[in-house]
């Protein structure tokens, strides 16, 4: 399979302090419709490697970042990249479901809202088509109108998605997004998931072993800030090349 990079990093580098360096010279080609997964022990700078994706670090005061990330061969650490564009194409879904304290409808809608839309039947349209998408359209489609915080955490989630969707975003970031959730609802996402990168580039945060072997095509290893492995998920858990990556997976350490 022929593969066209999306997303590209070089001598990335990222301090939260002049004493706190958090990533250390990555380098990195992320395939598109694919879905990588980032794996590795608490704090080896996985998440923040995420952020550095579509500049959800620039919310942290302090943050300094050196190196070049490129999105379709755009710098997108230039000045001038408008951010909200940037979010836009490289939506993100956090590890803890934050739905907006509004109905389902309206937490779906509000992503084209703000671009302008105003249509009705073009928001209605985008608001079936997300929730389609994001497997939750069926136990959501009577009761559009009620408060997007009475449902499930599954459920909730689902509709994170489906706002992340109602953007038409080209990648989706996925912080840990199932390791608030139960196994049922672990499952569905994963399906979701699978069944969404056909459309989308994907890139997970899991500290899950078997959900990065389930769901990913590539694999990348972190560990104290750098970049330790990259390459298929079936070569690196099989044959990994580095010994690290070996101790990792088999559960020595982390």
């Amino acid at each position: 399979m022929d593969e066209q990079t999306i997303l590209s990093a070089r001598a990335l580098e990222l301090w939260y302090s002049p004493a706190v360096q958090a990533l250390r010279r990555i380098d990195m080609d992320i395939p598109e419709r694919q879905v990588t997964a980032l794996i590795g022990p608490s704090g080896c700078g996985k998440s923040t490697f995420l952020k550095t994706l579509n500049r959800m670090n620039d919310l942290v005061p302090g943050v300094r970042v050196q190196g070049s990330v490129r999105y379709r061969g755009q710098e997108i650490y230039s000045p001038s990249v408008d951010v909200t564009w940037l979010r836009r194409q490289v939506g993100m879904v956090f590890q803890k479901p934050n739905p907006f304290p509004m109905s389902i409808y309206d937490n779906v809608a509000y992503g084209p809202r703000t671009h302008g839309l105003r249509d009705r039947a073009a928001l209605d349209e985008i608001v079936e088509r997300s929730l389609r998408s994001a497997a939750i359209w069926d136990e959501v489609r009577d009761r559009l109108k009620k408060p997007a915080l009475a449902l499930s955490g599954g459920q909730q989630q689902r509709l994170c998605i489906a706002r992340a969707l109602a953007v038409e975003p080209d990648v989706l970031l996925m912080d840990e997004a199932t390791s608030a959730l139960d196994p049922i609802s672990t499952s569905r996402i994963e399906d979701l998931i699978t069944d969404l990168k056909q459309r989308y580039t994907i890139v997970i945060v899991t500290h899950n072993m078997q959900q990065a072997t389930r769901v990913s095509d590539k694999c990348a290893f972190f560990l104290m800030g750098e970049l330790i492995e990259f390459g298929d998920t079936t070569q690196l858990f099989a044959l990994p090349r580095d010994r690290r990556t070996e101790d990792y997976i088999t559960g020595r350490f982390g």
